[in-house]
């Protein structure tokens, strides 16, 4: 491989001949063999619109001249479309403040200057990096990140996903079958009702996420080192966030403690713990599909879900709730990234957290898995999930548990004694009652009217 020769504050190092980068990427890419993990597109993006926001903001204060500024906008705006990707080839496990990125998205910026204005000299630390440190640089490239995923992203498919259960809580709602307490056979509810549980575990769930949006939307950025904002201007800060708002479409604002916002990441803290929160619920829900699924035969049965591949390689005609089982491992997933987050937000000391590039790896990684997952989930399994409505209805009458609202006539005991009967003689409720005389036929017609049970009597 042909290489050039660069400087940096270390000494010289061989770059690649025709890389964007420089001797402080080159340098680190040597230092950090460790794991092939890359920022994605989406952090990638971050980082180029703060380069570009920054030029402007800098011009705007007269500490930037108009060459310069046009320059590395030209160059950001490459970057921001994510067409310099390949520039970008740093691991994740690298210096916990992630200066090692920020110096590759300073030297990409500026070396792309460099080609697209010959004449204008641009250097990435003097330049791009103006009036920032990778300290509040990194920070907020996350915060951009994360924002722009659960906007864009993660809360839309959260919303198709409600959608679809609302639709399917009001197709089920007929449904008439056993409910189930501790897996064990219980009063009836309806099918609807059941999905009507999940509706709202993701309704919560969204409700929850955007309850973080206000820290998430606080950005770093005007701190530089330690949180003074030393060698940048006061406005800086609070230009840097109204124009990351343009940029966005989103309510950004300036950190209210730049100490704060530097030495913890406590917002992408709580928004992985919402992440979590919404993997339990994904994974009830996955789980209580897989339940009902059960089958065809010799389970459930209650439900059926849409076959989308075989499912053994030596049984044949088996097909399994293979959507269902993708989603529950998303879930797992999630909820170990989110460990690692709670662990690296812990991991600030004194004026800098040293696990920012992990964190940010995990909190996107978390928001793309769910995001994918949830509207595979929602169009392959729960949208032409249908209702086995035989089923449903031969197991109502053959519940012991259909009992239950007798017990308020005949007493407790009394009723008690009429299920273990019915258990042990292999007979319904109804049956025994009419047998022995419990109650009149029609007062049995309608306390044992199943759709009587679904709601306070």
């Amino acid at each position: 491989m042909k290489t050039r020769v660069e400087s940096d504050s270390m000494g010289d190092m061989k770059v690649p001949e025709n890389a964007l980068y420089g001797a402080q990427t080159a340098r680190a890419f040597e230092n950090f063999p460790v794991s092939g993990w890359r920022f994605p597109p989406v952090f990638i993006r971050a980082l180029a619109r703060i380069k570009f926001a920054a030029a402007h903001v800098n011009h705007d204060l007269n500490k930037l001249d108009a060459s310069k500024k046009e320059a590395i906008c030209a160059a950001a705006s490459e970057t921001m479309a994510n067409n310099l990707d390949e520039s970008f080839v740093l691991d994740i496990f690298q210096t916990g403040s992630g200066t090692s990125t920020n110096m590759n998205a300073n030297e990409v910026i500026a070396n792309r200057a460099k080609q697209l204005f010959p004449d204008t000299k641009v250097h990435p630390n003097d330049h791009v990096n103006m009036g920032q440190s990778s300290n509040d640089v990194i920070p907020t490239a996350i915060h951009l990140s994360s924002a722009e995923m659960l906007d864009a992203q993660l809360l839309p498919a959260l919303a198709h996903l409600h959608t679809i259960l609302k639709q399917k809580t009001v197709e089920f709602e007929d449904v008439i079958k056993v409910g189930r307490t501790h897996l064990m056979d219980a009063t009836p509810v309806t099918l609807g009702q059941e999905v009507s549980a999940w509706a709202r575990q993701i309704e919560l769930s969204i409700e929850r996420l955007k309850s973080v949006v206000p820290r998430l939307h606080e950005l770093a950025i005007g701190g530089t080192a330690v949180g003074t904002g030393l060698n940048t201007h006061p406005e800086f800060g609070s230009r840097m966030a109204k124009a990351l708002s343009k940029q966005y479409q989103l309510s950004f604002t300036e950190a209210e403690n730049h100490f704060e916002a530097q030495s913890a990441q406590d917002a992408i803290v709580e928004l992985s713990g919402q992440l979590r929160n919404l993997s339990v619920s994904l994974l009830k829900i996955a789980n209580d599909v897989r339940l009902l699924n059960a089958g065809p035969r010799c389970g459930l049965g209650e439900v059926t879900v849409p076959a989308v591949q075989p499912g053994s390689s030596i049984m044949p005609g088996k097909v399994n709730p293979v959507i269902a089982e993708s989603l529950a491992q998303v879930c797992a997933q999630v909820m170990g990234q989110d460990a690692t987050i709670a662990f690296a937000g812990s991991s600030g000391l004194l004026e800098l957290n040293v696990m920012l590039p992990v964190m940010a790896h995990n909190i996107l990684s978390s928001q793309l898995l769910l995001t994918n997952a949830t509207r595979m989930f929602a169009d392959k399994c729960i949208k032409d999930m249908h209702a086995n409505r035989e089923v449903a209805a031969s197991q109502i009458e053959w519940s012991m548990s259909m009992v239950t609202p007798l017990a308020p006539v005949i007493g407790y005991e009394k009723a008690a004694k009429l299920a273990k009967q019915a258990v042990n003689e292999k007979k319904t409720v109804r049956q025994l009652c009419i047998e022995q005389a419990v109650l009149s036929e029609e007062e049995l017609s309608i306390l044992l009217d199943p759709k009587r049970m679904l709601h306070p009597q």
